[in-house]
């Protein structure tokens, strides 16, 4: 209990430290019935093995821990492991924190309890990731030539862009900037700004900026992938794998929840037969 606790925290402080922040992005629903979905959580397992594992480890989760979603040693080592390493061991990667730094400008975080570290008042861990994962766009102005729209320059690049294909952007921001009056008019004042930048498919950036008379500060964005098809099996693999990573946080979430239900049903039973008890032993002395 005390590792897990560390690792949510520390987490959460590579998260801070990383400037980790949701600008106002709609977050889509992860759809919860693949939570307890044998064949989802195996695809996103077999998703993070490939795609996360090259980078992010998970040093919280050891590789037979994945007997509880019914995957045996043997296919965990055929499909699974790619390197020397022992179905007793924890999920590792051979990556140097510090080679990590200099390639990409910011350590990628451990995953063993990403889904806690992002639950928020505001919003779950899993829908949080199931946006991140699934808004990335071609930026040519970024280091890396991707942006994203739930965590604006982003160090991540998009590990799924050959399987989804390419596709546009259109990032819609309204917002109050200080704009220049004319020169009889005084100092610039501000205004209610609508301001639309469309990405092509190879991240090249038209702007477009509109004063609004009235309106809400908000922000609002759309994708046009070139193949819809395509597009669509990203979107399921990447809700396997967000089922993955949220069973991965708590992998006894299930059976604690099967427990307590029985729990709350015997407390139920011990009630009414307590009650039951009670009224006979009182009843001839009443």
């Amino acid at each position: 209990m005390r590792s897990i606790s560390q690792g949510l925290a520390a987490a959460a402080w590579v998260l801070t430290c990383l400037g980790a922040s949701a600008q106002e992005a709609r977050l889509d629903p992860w759809p919860a019935e693949r939570a307890a979905d044998l064949e989802a959580l195996q695809s996103g397992a077999r998703t993070f093995a490939n795609y996360c594992l090259n980078c992010h480890s998970a040093s919280l989760m050891r590789w037979n821990r994945l007997h509880d979603i019914a995957l045996d040693d043997k296919q965990i080592k055929a499909n699974l492991i790619f390197g020397d390493q022992r179905v007793t061991d924890t999920m590792t990667v051979a990556m140097n924190p510090h080679d990590a730094k200099l390639w990409f400008g910011k350590a990628p975080p451990d995953l063993s309890v990403i889904v806690r570290a992002r639950n928020a008042v505001e919003h779950s861990g899993t829908d949080y990731l199931y946006t991140l994962l699934r808004g990335f766009y071609r930026d040519r102005s970024t280091q890396t030539g991707w942006n994203n729209v739930v965590y604006p320059n982003i160090s991540m690049p998009n590990i799924f862009w050959e399987r989804q294909g390419p596709r546009e952007a259109t990032l819609t921001r309204i917002e109050y900037q200080d704009v220049p009056a004319a020169a009889d008019k005084g100092p610039s004042r501000q205004r209610l700004v609508q301001t639309v930048s469309q990405f092509d498919a190879n991240g090249v950036a038209v702007l477009n900026r509109t004063e609004l008379d009235q309106g809400e500060p908000g922000f609002a964005y759309g994708f046009r992938p070139v193949d819809p098809a395509a597009a669509k099996a990203v979107d399921s693999q990447v809700a396997d794998l967000v089922a993955y990573l949220n069973w991965m946080s708590e992998p006894a979430a299930q059976t604690r929840r099967r427990i307590g239900v029985w729990a709350i049903a015997f407390l139920v039973v011990f009630v009414g037969v307590g009650w039951w008890l009670n009224s006979v032993f009182w009843r001839d002395i009443r």
